[in-house]
């Protein structure tokens, strides 16, 4: 196990971007393997975004739904849309894509975002702005709580990095994440969990999907949504949710919003189904917006 710091960038091996070489000069495309502060490898994506639109220091770091990667097209596709008002950084959760590790689905991640903010605050960034979506959007509000903010880091879940200051984050956005966790109350939610809790599922998950899953339960359970919500303030936090999404009902997100009390906003959006397919070009546009204006 590495003792490197969240951020810690090492070489890339796997798919690097043609544009990528060593020694590269900042603001161009770069594509390389962090370090998680538990020394998983977390393949990353920096670019610089499309010049003009929004501030210069402001960059987008994605965090990704379940058994989704930085190479997905639905992720491509949001962090083309979030280009146009910053530069954006994309990358895969442990167990997914080329990066390391297994996934703990939502519990370790947090260490992955917080190496992604490092790395993109490294690029001359002022402002981070972190999007995350179902299981990357539990993960974004977890790590606001931890790593700025009111938040003391004490869930037990990741160590606890509250004093981090290149790991923090200065606007959140959430999109279609539970409220708490061992949610089944929908059949997607109960198809997760025979994923994520029994052998064969696993095995789907590895084979079907390119997702590589922990057999082990939490020891601790790490800090719910709803209780890392108050701990964000004052930092900006928009929640974002469907009222047609087919995994967590309404009362999720009016939950983080009701724990989230004046510093927080919530657009429960007409029509809108899951996470980033969900996502249309207009509702990233706004969420862009809501970005530029929020962030600091």
């Amino acid at each position: 196990m590495s003792n490197r710091p969240a951020g810690d960038v090492a070489s890339s091996t796997v798919r690097p971007h043609s544009e990528t070489s060593r020694g590269a000069p900042r603001r161009t495309p770069a594509r390389t393997f962090l370090h998680a502060s538990d020394g998983v490898r977390i393949d990353a994506v920096y670019e610089p975004g499309v010049s003009g639109h929004g501030p210069s220091d402001l960059v987008f770091v994605v965090a990704h739904g379940f058994t989704g990667d930085a190479d997905r097209p639905h992720v491509r596709r949001i962090a083309e849309a979030f280009g146009r008002y910053g530069a954006v950084v994309t990358f895969s959760f442990r167990g997914h894509g080329a990066s390391d590790g297994r996934s703990t689905v939502g519990d370790r991640e947090v260490l992955d975002l917080a190496a992604a903010v490092t790395w993109a605050r490294g690029f001359g960034h002022a402002r981070v702005v972190t999007v995350g979506f179902s299981m990357g959007g539990s993960v974004v509000l977890r790590h606001a709580a931890l790593y700025g903010g009111a938040g003391d880091g004490g869930d037990g879940g990741d160590g606890g990095h509250g004093d981090d200051g290149d790991a923090r984050t200065d606007a959140v956005v959430s999109v279609s994440a539970p409220a708490r966790w061992y949610y089944r109350g929908t059949a997607p939610m109960r198809r997760l969990h025979w994923l994520v809790m029994r052998p064969a599922g696993r095995l789907v998950g590895r084979y079907g999907m390119r997702t590589r899953i922990h057999h082990r339960d939490w020891d601790p359970v790490p800090l719910s949504p709803v209780e890392a919500v108050p701990r964000i303030a004052p930092t900006p936090l928009l929640v974002v949710h469907g009222d047609r999404d087919g995994y967590f009902p309404v009362d999720h997100p009016r939950m983080l919003a009701e724990a989230a009390g004046d510093h927080g906003e919530l657009w429960l959006e007409p029509g809108m189904g899951h996470a980033e397919h969900a996502s249309d070009e207009a509702l990233l546009c706004r969420i862009g917006d809501w970005a530029v204006s929020r962030a600091g």
